[in-house]
This record gives structure tokens, sequence and C-alpha cells, in this order.
């Protein structure tokens, strides 16, 4: 969504987020910074079942394509697990969490249609 935010800063976010809310912090998986890459998040989310989740830094470093986006979340549900997003404070690992992710992400593209 054109926002950078630096890494440790996001890494900062996330193990603050990860000690509030009691989860374990194993490691960090940087992304390339390359236009709609998501080489990362697919080699995390096939390891899920070694992990009880994923943390993310925004819910809007999902991929910008609602059907990679679509299938992030079945991806998650089949593996029976959880993806929390640090800075929005959200967590989803049902339909109607990955619903209101949608949701925010749409009222997200409206508005940035105006402000541009």
């Amino acid at each position: 969504m054109g926002e950078r935010v630096p890494q440790h800063v996001q890494n900062l976010v996330i193990r603050d987020y990860c000690e509030r809310n009691k989860l374990q912090y194993l490691l960090s998986a940087t992304e390339y910074a390359m236009e709609n890459c998501s080489l990362v998040l697919n080699q995390v989310l096939s390891e899920l079942t070694e992990f009880r989740g994923i943390v993310a830094y925004s819910l809007f470093q999902l991929p910008e394509q609602h059907t990679q986006r679509e299938n992030i979340y079945k991806g998650i549900l089949k593996k029976e697990s959880k993806i929390y997003f640090a800075l929005e404070n959200i967590s989803a690992s049902s339909i109607e969490e990955f619903e209101r992710i949608e949701n925010i992400w749409q009222i997200r593209i409206i508005t940035s249609s105006y402000c541009t």
C-alpha cells in the first residue's frame, strides 16, 4: 500500500505485541522488497504445522490482490492456525474474522482512491 516502515521498527512492534499477548516470538522472516512478492510469506505458511501462527506487522502487508489474500486465508484455515496483525491488534483464524479483514481492506482501498 505504498508505506515503508524500517524492519527494526516492525520487529519492535511485533516483539511488543507477542509479549503483551503472551505469544512466543521465535524468529523474524523478512519478505523480499520486490513488487507483488510473497515468497517468504508462502514459505512460512507452508511451515505452519510447526508453529501456532504467524504475527505480521500489519494486515496491509498482505498481498494487494484479493485472490492472493484469499489463498493465504484458506491456507491458515486449512492448517487450523492463526494470523496476528500487531499494528492493528487484530487476529484471524475463522472465515468471519477474515471477512472482517477484507472489509478493512475494502475501506482502505476506497479511501486511498479518494486521497490521491
